[in-house]
């Protein structure tokens, strides 16, 4: 199991990602608008390093939803592939077999 305070940290930062959406995505496009002024694009700059930099989707870090490991992720079952073996071999996921010779 992974440390809780790293996993409600992640999931904190998934909150914000999903608050901060809406405006991130808005002040991006103001940015990339080559058909505005060069001060209306630098202050759209200024705004977007305002925001909390925990609201930005790249700070989020997959995490297996079992045991919330932060490496080895497969992001089809969202989750490591420790847990993904076990569950596999137990025959516990539809469609999937752990070969054995």
């Amino acid at each position: 199991m992974a440390k809780t305070s790293a996993v409600e940290r992640n999931k904190k930062r998934e909150r914000l990602v999903k608050q901060y959406r809406a405006r991130r995505e808005a002040l991006k496009a103001k940015v990339n608008d080559r058909s505005l002024s060069e001060e209306e694009r630098f202050n759209a700059v200024l705004k977007l390093a305002e925001l909390p930099r925990n609201s930005s989707a790249t700070r989020v870090h997959s995490r297996c939803e079992l045991t919330g490991r932060p490496r080895g992720n497969y992001r089809k079952f969202n989750l490591s592939r420790v847990v993904l073996r076990d569950l596999a071999t137990a025959g516990q996921i539809p469609g999937m077999v752990k070969s054995s010779w």
